[in-house]
């Protein structure tokens, strides 16, 4: 699929059915003490000498085996294996970091696999690397096991085992205020997952409860599939199921209202307000992606009036939000639940994620880049569609492209409240307000934010201003 935003519902529609170099170590020392005598004579000592390799040829047939020359037999320590070889560690008797001259004929190893740099891995050079990881667990285990003998050995005390220590005490259910856990406790109980079957196949989405009544608030594009005869199935977080029905629709502004019937004791959310968030307060987004109910994860507010088409890419100018961003991890079936803040406040819906270029539709997944409807827009749509049956849109009353430098260019005046005022055609909006306009889908966003009836300053080119009031039309039902 194109690089391009989605809505997050789609896979819901799915079925679910160089090595390492071994490390350093780094103790000074090791576990015997330093070698007696100079660096000189240590190094005449090595394994590696002359004498050295004397001591170790077999008596002849026969004959006792001579008596093992001190000065040939290594220093006590542990040694390392690193990315340059075998080497004894620093405090030896061959030097500070320094490593035994190697015997005639060996080669050492580059700490590659295979010991050739930038190469594959052959076995060879592999069998070598786990041999020497294998001799060092051997000598450093053997060397424990001598000193835990030393120590423990005549001791004759019993053993003591994990298993046999009594679990700790219960956590206190309380959370600390303003936690994610205390966030999750209070709003879980208010979300629903919602389990729609239409014509086009079965799907799934989130929803969550805003009266006791049985009213919930969702997306449009989770129950869209339930217009046409369909079903839809909330269930709640205790495992309550019951049918619900489409109340009313914006498919603008991607907003739904939905009703249960005979389920009792619903707990309301509490709604925040969006027109204070900050760029990097934190939030907890609640849902159902992939059907697992209940699901909560965290992050922050990303950024903030994101223009955002709730059709992705595929969607007109009509379907543009001016979103909340977030890296909270939203993903197929997150659609409809809430973004809450710290005091378990709602404070945007789930509605659009981001899609890599490389991602189909149905593979998309959280890639840290969600958008939320923000909820004082959410809010004013759920009171029209539960009061009247449908919502109103807040227009301008003009068709707007792109500028060629920015802003956004109007190309037709189609109404009011644009007809009752000095803006015409060939006008570039930059500022609506304080708010900078950089394209036309930031204009409507912009305007989109505001309620029918608003009253607006419009910054045409660099200075000229046109003071408007905000217009309404009626849409969904």
């Amino acid at each position: 699929m194109h690089s391009g935003y989605m809505s997050d519902k789609d896979a819901g529609e799915q079925e679910f059915d160089g090595r390492d170099a071994p490390a350093e170590r780094t103790d000074q020392g090791g576990l015997g003490g330093p070698a007696s005598g100079s660096t000189a004579e240590a190094a005449d000592a090595s394994p590696w000498s002359a004498a050295g390799q004397a001591a170790r040829q077999p008596a002849p047939e026969g004959q006792q085996p001579p008596e093992p020359d001190p000065a040939a037999t290594p220093p006590s320590g542990i040694y390392r294996i690193g990315p340059q070889g075998t080497g004894r560690l620093p405090g030896s008797s061959y030097g500070p970091g320094a490593a035994p001259p190697p015997p005639p004929g060996y080669q050492m190893s580059t700490g590659m696999p295979g010991g050739r740099p930038g190469g594959s891995t052959q076995l060879s050079g592999r069998t070598k690397l786990v041999a020497g990881v294998a001799a060092l667990a051997l000598v450093v285990g053997g060397a424990a096991g001598a000193l835990g003998g030393q120590l423990f050995g005549d001791s004759g005390g019993p053993s003591v085992s994990s298993l046999d220590t009594p679990p700790p005490a219960r956590q206190a259910s309380d959370a600390p205020e303003g936690s994610i856990e205390s966030v999750a406790q209070k709003v879980t109980p208010s979300v629903a997952q919602l389990q729609v079957q239409g014509a086009q196949g079965a799907s799934e989405g989130s929803a969550f409860v805003i009266s006791t009544d049985g009213y919930l608030l969702t997306n449009n594009h989770v129950v869209e599939g339930a217009k046409q005869g369909g079903a839809i199935q909330a269930v709640f977080h205790d495992g309550t199921r019951a049918s619900a029905e489409v109340v009313g629709t914006d498919p603008n502004a991607d907003l739904a209202v939905v009703k249960v019937e005979g389920v009792d004791n619903l707990t309301p959310a509490d709604l925040g307000r969006s027109d204070d968030l900050n760029v990097g307060q934190q939030v907890v987004a609640i849902g159902s992606p992939y059907e697992l109910s209940g699901t909560v994860t965290s992050g922050i507010v990303s950024s903030l009036q994101r223009p955002v088409r709730a059709g992705g890419q595929d969607g007109t100018q009509a379907t543009v939000l001016d979103a909340v961003q977030t890296d909270a991890a939203i993903n197929p079936g997150n659609s409809g639940g809430p973004l809450v803040n710290m005091k378990g406040q709602v404070i945007g819906i789930n509605s659009v994620i981001y899609s890599p270029g490389s991602a189909s539709q149905s593979s998309a997944g959280s890639v840290g880049i969600g958008f939320a409807i923000p909820i004082d827009q959410a809010r004013r749509t759920a009171e029209e569609i539960i009061d009247k049956g449908y919502a109103t849109q807040t227009v301008l009353g003009v068709s707007v492209t792109d500028g060629p430098n920015g802003g956004a260019l109007i190309g037709d005046v189609t109404g009011e409240p644009a007809s009752g005022t000095d803006l015409k055609s060939g006008d570039v909006v930059t500022k609506v307000d304080n708010r900078s306009i950089d394209s036309a889908d930031a204009l409507v966003a912009a305007v989109r934010s505001n309620a029918p009836g608003d009253k607006v300053t419009l910054t045409v080119g660099d200075s000229n201003t046109i003071d408007v009031t905000l217009g309404g039309q009626r849409v969904g039902g």
